[in-house]
């Protein structure tokens, strides 16, 4: 590690204040400079093998910019100082929360924290070096290391406050992965002889046990926010209303033996493909790896051990990648950086296949009704209402010979629900010339109907979202002339008329197969794309 005299910006360091420890050793890494008054870098001459390290950093917004624009910003830390030391606890915190309960619970069992800050404040927000003087406090004896991403300067007088300070230039993956290796002083380790750290690393078989909610809920959400876009982010309670499915679900998590934690979760399902009530199919609706965890075992544990599950249950002849209802994710995210994981587990994603199920785009679309076009009149013989109890029994025959043709798992269920309940006047229905030849659900905050409750991310997005879902248009229709795109825009401009009057300002549209469709020219936005997978059993 080489050494200077000299902060990056050349003058000399400023002198200590009366009420912090005075700055002892100055050293520039590469583009990071350290501050130190007690000896706590590096971290791994100060911890034993199993020591548990806190790591802490601020929840920002990714930037959309990167490679990977839908992760975490600070995982890259999370992932590169679990090479030097395996026992890391990623812990996020946010600066208009602070430190909360959750975050001293993490921090009874470490033996040293990390604590991460991603500049000076926003305005409305408390400073993070604030948070780091309560963190400090809470450690009494025990090592903390403050990385500053950013100029020191800019927070204060920074290296008087803490013992040990990092500072590098911002939070890119390149920066944080440098200091990683000054926390452990890579260069310090042998070079000769086996890798312990290594060895302690290597992919393992992991202990996969059902998750209990009244057990495992408060863990299993605090790795689902960790893992996934706050896109896909949803509240507790919403969350656990979707895992929460008594005879349909079947959740299973993995965790630490030291500590107990949970490191893994598998959400699955079965569901009915159609109105065939012994054929089912199977998802892997969710599969979550605490990220210092990711590249050991654990996710393949839990893929093979619910694949095991899910095909030994009888009647399940497939298993989707992703979840058709309840929807967790349909499918999954395009440019994942785990595609190819799954593709060598032997999930068929071949994109540029026309077989349903390898890979192909399906998107969810988002339209501000004020952006939808006008519409002419209405072409002859064709009509647009709202179901009636008496089109119940033609429209589950459809629905299920439909679904059944074109594999979309579950929208039968979607119907049957509703069934002798007032909310079949939530389904549009498109007649021509007597027959119906288009259907499609609607649901809004407001009407109540229970399909919603199977798709939470209309009132993720806001309050005045509502959506279709399960779109049905008929082949064999009677009388060809009108075309099918017609009878697809009528369908939704009469959905959209229905919405309206419930108060809704937006319509979500989800699970749309076959990339963009003329979506963007009837003024969608898309909100996100899946590949839609699945796989025999």
């Amino acid at each position: 590690m080489s050494s200077t005299n000299l902060p990056p910006n050349g003058q000399s360091p400023r002198p200590s204040r009366d009420t912090g420890p005075a700055v002892t050793e100055v050293k520039r890494v590469g583009n990071a400079v350290i501050y130190q008054s007690q000896p706590h870098i590096p971290l791994s001459e100060l911890l034993k093998e199993k020591d548990l390290v806190l790591l802490l950093t601020p929840a920002v917004a990714p930037d959309p910019s990167t490679a990977t624009p839908h992760m975490d910003p600070f995982e890259p830390l999370g992932q590169a100082m679990a090479k030097y030391h395996p026992w890391i606890r990623h812990v996020p915190y946010v600066p208009r929360n602070g430190i909360t309960g959750t975050h001293v619970v993490h921090l009874r069992p470490a033996a040293a924290v990390v604590f991460v800050i991603s500049g000076p404040p926003r305005q409305g927000q408390p400073p993070q070096v604030a948070m780091a003087e309560i963190v400090r406090t809470l450690c009494e004896q025990r090592p903390q290391v403050i990385v500053a991403c950013c100029d020191i300067q800019e927070l204060g007088a920074l290296e008087t406050a803490f013992p040990a300070i990092i500072q590098i230039p911002n939070y890119s993956p390149l920066e944080l992965e440098n200091a990683a290796r000054i926390l452990f002083a890579e260069a310090k380790r042998p070079p000769t002889g086996p890798n312990v750290q290594n060895l302690i690393l290597a992919p393992h078989p992991w202990t996969c046990v059902l998750w209990k909610p009244e057990r495992d809920l408060l863990a299993v959400f605090d790795l689902w926010c960790q893992c996934l876009p706050k896109r896909f982010h949803l509240d507790r309670a919403r969350l656990q209303a979707l895992l929460c499915r008594d005879g349909y679900a079947m959740h299973y998590i993995v965790r630490e033996p030291e500590t107990s934690e949970v490191v893994g979760f598998c959400a699955a399902y079965t569901v009915y493909a159609n109105s065939d009530s012994e054929r089912l199919v199977g998802s892997v609706a969710a599969l979550l790896v605490r990220p210092s965890y990711r590249q050991r075992g654990v996710g393949l544990s839990l893929h093979n051990f619910v694949l095991g599950k899910l095909s030994k249950v009888r009647g399940v002849s497939g298993i989707q990648l992703g979840s058709s209802f309840p929807r967790l994710l349909y499918g999954l995210p395009m440019d994942s950086p785990w595609e190819d994981w799954f593709r060598r587990r032997d999930w068929p994603i071949k994109p540029r296949s026309s077989e349903l199920g390898e890979g192909q785009e399906a998107c969810d679309w988002l339209l501000r009704l004020e952006d939808w076009p006008a519409i002419g009149a209405m072409p002859p013989g064709l009509l647009f209402r709202t179901c009636e109890p008496g089109d119940f029994d033609s429209v589950l025959a459809i629905v299920s010979r439909e679904s059944g043709r074109k594999n979309h798992f579950g929208w039968y269920d979607q119907y049957a629900k509703l069934v002798d309940t007032i909310f079949i006047r939530d389904i549009m229905l498109g007649l021509q010339g007597g027959t119906i030849v288009a259907i499609a659900i609607t649901y809004s905050k407001n009407n109540g109907g229970p399909v919603g409750d199977d798709l939470p991310w209309a009132n993720t997005i806001a309050g005045d979202v509502g959506g279709v879902t399960c779109i049905c248009i008929v082949d064999d229709r009677p009388n060809t002339a009108i075309p099918m795109s017609t009878i697809i825009i009528r369908l939704f401009d009469s959905c959209i008329r229905l919405l309206a009057n419930q108060g809704v300002r937006q319509l979500f549209v989800d699970a749309v197969r076959g990339g963009d469709q003329g979506f963007p020219e009837l003024g969608f936005q898309k909100w996100a794309a899946y590949r839609e997978v699945w796989r025999g059993v």
